[in-house]
Order: C-alpha cells, then structure tokens, then sequence
C-alpha cells in the first residue's frame, strides 16, 4: 500500500529587519521632494533595502524583493510550489529621467499587493547621484552614461568610436574609460550574475516608445506605449542583456521625463506586462 508523503511547509520571506527600514526613510525625504508623483508614503511603503553596493559618492543603492508567496511570514503548506519566473525592473539609469523612477515606486506597490506568481526585484534609482543634483543628469558622478557602461562584446573597440563618431563625444553619452568602470554598472551586472532574472524590464524617458532586445516574440505594447525597436549601442543594457546574455530586456521609454504617467497608465502597462509574461513564460522554464 503506498502512503502519502506529510505536507511540507515552505516560508515566504520574513518581514524586513525594522532596521533596514529605517535606512530607507531619510532618502524617501528627498526623493519624495524630486520624483513626480512619489508621496513619502508610497517611498516609505516600498520598503527599500541598502543593496550593500553605493554610487560614487558613497549613495546606497537600494532594491525591494518582492517573492511569488508574498513577503509576509504565513507558511505555505503542501508540496514545493513551482520555481517562479524572476523579473528585475531597474528605473534611474539616467538621473534625469525622474519619471522612470516614480513608475518603479508605483510598480513595487502593484507587485506588494499580488506578486502574480514571479519574484520580482526593484532598483528604483540606479543613478542616484545623477538624480539628486540640482539639475538632474543623464550621467553620473563620473560623467559616464551608465547605459554605454555595459560589458558588451567588443566594447573596448566599438564604444569610444561609436561615442567619438557618432554622437561627436556627446558628453551625455561617454560611455566611460573601460566597461564596468562605475559602481553603478557593476551592482547590475552582479545582479543579473548573481540572480539570474528570467526577464530585464529597464524605465526610461523621453521618447514614448516600447523597445526589446533577446529572445522570445516581444510585446506589441504596453498601455500606450507601442513596440518600436530603436537598434543596439556598444554598452546599453539592452545590448548586453538581450543580445549578450540571452535574457529578454523590455526598455521602457516613458513620454516624459518629467512627469509620471497618471495612475490608471501605470496600472494598464503594468497588467499588460503581466499579460505578455504569462502568454510568453512558462512556470518553472529557465
């Protein structure tokens, strides 16, 4: 006669520490300030974390997980769930695309309250010393576009002609003295290494299209935002993600740097996202 196997019990993350909490809040003041559309309160309720890596000048960069099974302590009781897809969302590349950000703050609440299933991990502010100048830059500390930054295969040979013949050594555009060079850079990429995400959605701003790079039928639109392929650069993400590596990078291009989309856009492109994963990923697939 053959017995059955007791249930076993699998947890959910536990509560982050009240302490890595508190980290967050003294920057949930200025971002607050900075980012349009982002209350205190929505910044407080994401629940950032300190990565462990920092800007150039010594910034944290923070991340929120948010697991498949919520992030609550409530057991989940039965046989071992199936291995959730892993989407990372990265805002901020350029400082000066404040709304990229604010719709990584709106997402992480959308993700908070029905995960769908995937784990999700949120970089709001990749560039935050870019984003709390003044006067917001596209580059970093260093003056280097972190979006050319990227390990991309010939980068050595193709980034600085590509940056000195084609954009005439457009200083919003230096892609660095050597790939990896900035510690932004180097905290995604150890993440896409170290992770292993299943899907890339990098937020930009401001030319009001949707692109892809990689693998798989790309989505034909996200809210208003229509598929419109822009092509690949020495060092963009989307070029060392999706062409490189082999993992699906949805580029977000908002249509204004400035002001966040309302709400009920948010909502619509994050459920259209959804909708193409569900179509385009399978449970369990790597």
């Amino acid at each position: 006669m053959k017995t059955s196997r007791p249930a076993r019990v699998w947890l959910a993350a536990p509560l982050l520490a009240a302490s890595s909490l508190a980290a967050a809040v003294p920057q949930c003041t200025e971002w607050s300030r900075r980012l349009p559309g982002v209350s205190r309160g929505l910044c407080e309720e994401a629940r950032l974390m300190p990565s462990g890596a920092q800007s150039v000048r010594g910034v944290p960069l923070y991340r929120r997980d948010v697991h498949a099974r919520g992030d609550d302590a409530t057991p989940w009781v039965g046989p071992a769930p199936t291995v959730p897809r892993r989407v990372l969302v990265v805002g901020g590349i350029h400082g000066d695309e404040l709304s990229s950000s604010s719709l990584v703050f709106h997402w992480i609440a959308h993700a908070g309250l029905s995960p769908h299933g995937l784990d999700w991990r949120f970089v709001p502010a990749l560039n935050p010393d870019g984003l709390m100048l003044p006067k917001p830059t596209r580059v970093n500390a260093n003056r280097v576009d972190l979006n050319r930054n990227f390990p991309t295969p010939r980068w050595a040979q193709e980034a600085p002609v590509y940056w000195e013949k084609r954009t005439r050594r457009d200083p919003r555009r230096y892609p660095g003295r050597a790939a990896l060079s900035e510690p932004e850079s180097r905290f995604l990429v150890d993440t896409i290494s170290a992770w292993k995400p299943d899907l890339i959605v990098s937020v930009h701003a401001p030319y009001g299209v949707l692109d892809y790079d990689g693998p798989r039928e790309p989505p034909q639109r996200l809210g208003r935002l229509e598929l419109e392929r822009v092509g690949i650069f020495p060092g963009s993400l989307g070029h060392y993600g999706g062409v490189h590596k082999g993992v699906p990078v949805v580029t977000i291009e908002l249509p204004n740097a400035l002001r966040a989309p309302t709400d009920a856009e948010m909502r619509q492109m994050w459920q259209d996202l959804l909708r193409w994963v569900d179509q385009r990923f399978h449970p369990g697939e790597r």
